[in-house]
């Protein structure tokens, strides 16, 4: 990265307020499209497996391409590919607001999470740039972070708020005014930056067999329930899936400038980090896609009420990031991380527990709060440990990757959890179990499946994961890079 004089104080929040803006409307969608599920089904004729595509089709293209969107950045202008992502993000947004398909939406979706992995990486890397080290950075990537975990806990608010009082397009089409600001502001004060590279080339191979091996996969995991584990389309999707991931680590152990450098994962800290976060995504994405469905579905909340009974995770999880920040510096990443799995997964087990038509208080509430407090404290001390554990050159790049394992962690665990929780629904409604019992039943094998995965967690926590115990300089290093 090339040395960058930091613009006066006024441009300097200026910029602050813009990137923020963006990366807002980002973690927005990410969640605000939960509570519209149900709407969206019914208006667009979703299958139940089908549903799913709706959160992975932007997920798998945010998380694949994310490592892609910051090379280009770096090699071609973060400005410009700020601006190109943010552009894509309103073009994607205005034809998902308008689709009259399940097929349109999908689509949609792709290219929103496409943009999204344009001007996220972009959008951070001029964050960086634009403040001297110390403590300005550290007080502007303090307000990023916490305008980011708003967002996601502001998200199903918001939803819920449009799906019932305009419907399920606004979701996609409040994307459109601040999509816009955001394009006339940047131009006006952020100013152009690239990386200083030796080799300034990209890794197109690389993003594309990375990108479609886990397309595969996820894929092959969703036919699984119609066509059967044994079929040929399935057998032939995971092994061909399995073949183009082979494919990708051959390409980056030869390629002059690979999209991941392999030697990352001689870092016991990131290769343990990179398996528990992508868990830690699908069980967040499962619980979080099983539990909107079962509130409205089941339970008869509007999308409005379902927003709301999220709050007190969403609140939760962002205490616990705070909290967790702060144990790491006294007992170090390892204890931590273990009682966030455990948490994690009781959390899970009691919201398994939930009935058909029991009281929100005491069926539902107390696995949100388990569960959000368990979340964080998985997420937090498995970024410290896998930044601590890389050479400062090679920060960047190891943030990219538990980014990215964590959103392609999330698309496979969505379709595995799904796909059995689907299952469940089809044989307690062949054995003549009414739709509100079957759904449930779904929801328990669900939310059972995603504690299993909490519960190898855990065991990676006491075997694998390293302990790192950082002093306040080397947490806020290793936040401000992850």
């Amino acid at each position: 990265m090339t040395p960058q004089t930091a613009p006066p104080d006024s441009r300097r929040w200026y910029v602050l307020a813009v990137l923020a803006l963006a990366q807002f409307m980002v973690v927005l969608d990410v969640t605000i499209v939960n509570v519209a599920l149900p709407d969206i089904q019914r208006a667009l004729g979703f299958s139940t497996e089908g549903l799913q595509w709706v959160v992975n089709a932007y997920t798998l293209a945010f998380g694949g391409l994310l490592l892609l969107g910051g090379r280009t950045a770096d090699l071609l202008g973060r400005r410009r590919m700020f601006l190109a992502g943010m552009a894509l993000f309103v073009v994607a947004s205005l034809v998902a607001g308008l689709s009259g398909s399940a097929e349109m939406l999908v689509a949609a979706r792709a290219v929103q999470g496409i943009g999204a992995a344009l001007l996220s990486p972009a959008a951070l890397a001029l964050l960086m740039v634009s403040f001297p080290a110390g403590r300005e950075r550290n007080v502007a990537l303090g307000i990023w972070g916490a305008l980011a975990g708003i967002g996601g806990t502001l998200g199903v608010i918001a939803g819920g708020v449009l799906v019932d009082g305009l419907g399920w397009q606004w979701i996609f089409l409040v994307n459109l005014p601040i999509g816009l600001a955001v394009l006339v502001a940047a131009p006006l004060r952020i100013t152009e930056s690239r990386g200083a590279m030796e080799r300034r080339s990209f890794d197109l191979a690389g993003a594309a067999l990375s990108t479609a091996g886990v397309l595969a996969i996820v894929y092959g995991v969703i036919r699984s329930e119609p066509a059967g584990w044994g079929s040929v389309e399935v057998i032939g999707l995971l092994g061909g899936g399995i073949a183009l991931l082979a494919a990708f680590v051959a390409v980056e152990l030869r390629t002059a400038a690979p999209l991941i450098p392999m030697r990352l994962f001689r870092s016991r800290g990131l290769s343990a980090s990179s398996v528990s976060l992508a868990l830690n995504g699908g069980i967040f994405l499962a619980m979080f896609f099983l539990t909107a469905l079962y509130l409205q579905n089941v339970r008869g909340a509007s999308a409005v009420e379902a927003g709301l009974q999220f709050v007190p995770m969403g609140i939760a999880a962002v205490a616990s990031a705070i909290l967790g920040g702060q144990l790491v510096t006294r007992l170090g990443t390892r204890p931590v991380f273990a009682v966030g799995a455990i948490l994690s997964g009781i959390g899970l087990l009691l919201l398994a527990q939930a009935s058909v038509d029991g009281a929100y208080v005491t069926d539902v509430l107390p696995g949100l709060l388990v569960f959000g407090f368990g979340l964080s404290m998985v997420g937090v001390p498995n970024q410290i440990a896998a930044i601590m554990d890389v050479e400062p050159t090679d920060a960047g790049a190891a943030s990219g990757v538990i980014t990215a394992a964590f959103q392609i962690g999330g698309a496979l665990g969505l379709a595995v959890i799904t796909t059995l929780a689907n299952a469940r629904v089809g044989d307690a409604l062949a054995t003549g179990a009414t739709q509100g019992v079957a759904l449930t039943e779904g929801f328990h094998r669900g939310l059972t499946v995603a504690a299993l995965l909490a519960a190898v967690n855990i065991v990676l926590a006491l075997t694998l994961a390293p302990s790192k115990r950082p002093d306040e300089a080397q947490l806020n290093e290793a936040m401000a890079a992850a």
